[in-house]
């Protein structure tokens, strides 16, 4: 796969007080992304609960471009940046883009596959794979 957007709307509860939307709605608008692209992929939260593993975030950073307001036409898109070759750990980033050119924000995350149980991390299952291996790499993408 190339490349993932999918658009978003803003909903009046996600403004703060001077009207444009609050800075934790670009992280839920991030994680929105990330699992309707593993739940289009099969990676679905009845899979993880059956096979004992989920995503875990050990480091979130929004870098904000421009303001975001009620009205405003909003897409996400999902790249991935960095994988360790078992897969277990990974990066990725957000490009949120409002009214179809202007890049509001960019959003960065350091992640892994934590084993529900153990609570530790671990190689995601490989019936997890092929639908991790979709993920659009990004152009910049490394294997560490």
């Amino acid at each position: 796969m190339d490349n993932y957007t999918k658009a978003v709307e803003i909903r009046w509860s996600d403004l703060d007080p001077n009207f444009h939307i609050r800075h934790s709605v670009y992280y839920d608008l991030g994680a929105y992304c990330r699992m309707s692209f593993l739940n289009e992929q099969g990676i679905t939260a009845a899979a993880m609960q059956e096979y004992h593993t989920g995503p875990i975030i050990f480091r979130e950073e929004c870098i904000f471009k421009s303001e975001i307001k009620f009205g405003d036409l909003v897409t996400i898109n999902l790249q991935l940046t960095s994988a360790s070759a078992d897969q277990r750990k990974f990066s990725m980033r957000h490009e949120i883009f409002k009214n179809g050119d202007t890049l509001a924000a960019i959003l960065n995350i350091d992640a892994a596959w934590m084993d529900t149980q153990l609570r530790k991390i671990t190689v995601p299952p490989a019936i997890f794979m092929p639908g991790f291996e979709a993920i659009p790499r990004s152009a910049d993408f490394i294997t560490p």
